[in-house]
């Protein structure tokens, strides 16, 4: 599932994603080991590195020149991973993405019909690899992001069900859930607050891809299904792949569940908002690390991307799910992620190949970063 404008105020403080929801589980009891086995985690990292070195491409991307978004994806992972931008195959992997940076500020080929979600990738590895020197691409980049946000300035009111979202480039289209997603990464890795304007727009387009109806959604979907969960986009061409309820309800499932989750704890929300409670009701009734829920094997890699980052995000533990039992939740998805891991190092969706999952590249750079979310929380 590939999922995107300068300010001349930003907030000093980082997004407010720093919460105790005690609705999910309270924090670990004295003592107590969390997460994988540490050599465990570290012989499964090593192997995905070496997978990822050795199916680089002599330009320094992966799998193909014409989609940066997957190489970026790539060198975040092994970034994630512990390597540093100093590797001689992360060094040329952001050469490579540094060359790409347009005029007008988007970080992809000039031909690429993805840009946004492109430069939100990019935008997120180079401020990872470092903020400062790439300070000038990072900020053209974070204006280009920022106008394709659905608003005003394209004629779309708040009223709108698209407004506040963004798509897969400035050539039209309808924006998604998904991309709003790596839109707010973008944002936050480039600096920008809870309190941004940028942010608080798209805040207003997650909440209408949620199935609740409240004060911030009005939309026909709302309350058809009403379970807190989410789905892929809202507006006149509203969907969910996860289909449809004989009232033409959309289903929500796993990965934009946690995207809209962890979107909305980057905008400032905590425990208290409805919305939140709503969304923590689903993930409880719902967790699972076999299968993305109510949609399987289909986008399962970028479900546990999601899972470990929004989890993460959230601060906590444990979570407990809706019949009472508290879940480790870094321990069971690292185990479970030790398991699928191919011989020579790598991950690959061999159930569905929907959204690129059957590539190696792509799948391995999603776990990689999923598993930096499972080490063990510092003390």
């Amino acid at each position: 599932m590939l999922l995107i404008p300068l300010m001349n105020r930003r907030s000093l403080r980082p997004f407010a994603a720093v919460l105790v929801l005690a609705t999910i589980a309270g924090p670990a009891f004295a003592g107590e080991t969390l997460g994988p086995d540490p050599a465990q985690l570290k012989k499964s990292r090593e192997k995905g590195i070496e997978f990822l070195k050795n199916s680089q491409r002599e330009d320094g991307t992966w799998t193909t020149p014409d989609m940066i978004g997957i190489s970026a994806l790539c060198v975040h992972g092994l970034m994630q991973a512990g390597v540093p931008a100093s590797d001689p195959a992360v060094a040329k992997a952001l050469k490579k993405i540094e060359s790409l940076a347009q005029e007008d500020g988007r970080i992809c080929s000039a031909k690429s019909r993805i840009a946004g979600y492109e430069t939100a990738i990019c935008v997120m590895v180079l401020s990872s690899a470092d903020k400062e020197k790439y300070k000038p691409l990072i900020d053209k980049a974070d204006k280009f992001l920022r106008g394709l946000q659905f608003d005003e300035s394209k004629g779309v009111e708040k009223s709108d069900a698209r407004y506040g979202g963004t798509g897969y480039g400035p050539g039209g289209g309808r924006p998604d859930l998904s991309n709003t997603v790596f839109l707010l990464e973008a944002l936050q890795a480039s600096g920008a607050g809870a309190n941004d304007p940028a942010v608080q727009k798209a805040l207003v387009f997650v909440s209408r891809c949620q199935n609740l109806e409240t004060e911030f959604n009005q939309t026909p979907p709302a309350p058809k299904v009403n379970d807190g969960g989410f789905f892929y986009t809202a507006g006149e061409k509203a969907s969910s792949p996860a289909g449809k309820t004989e009232d033409g309800g959309l289903r929500s499932y796993g990965s934009m569940t946690y995207g809209g989750f962890k979107s909305m704890l980057y905008a400032g929300l905590d425990e208290k908002d409805p919305r939140v409670k709503a969304a923590l009701t689903w993930i409880r009734k719902n967790y699972t690390v076999e299968e993305n829920p109510s949609y399987g094997d289909n986008g399962l890699y970028y479900y546990y991307y999601l899972f470990a980052k929004a989890m993460a995000a959230s601060k906590q533990d444990r979570l407990e799910d809706a019949k009472g039992n508290k879940h480790d939740w870094r321990k069971e998805l690292a185990e479970h992620l030790f398991k699928l891991q191919q011989e020579n190092g790598s991950w690959l969706n061999s159930k569905s190949d929907r959204y690129f999952e059957a590539n190696p590249d792509l799948v391995t750079a999603y776990v990689l970063t999923a598993l930096k979310q499972c080490e063990a929380p510092s003390k």
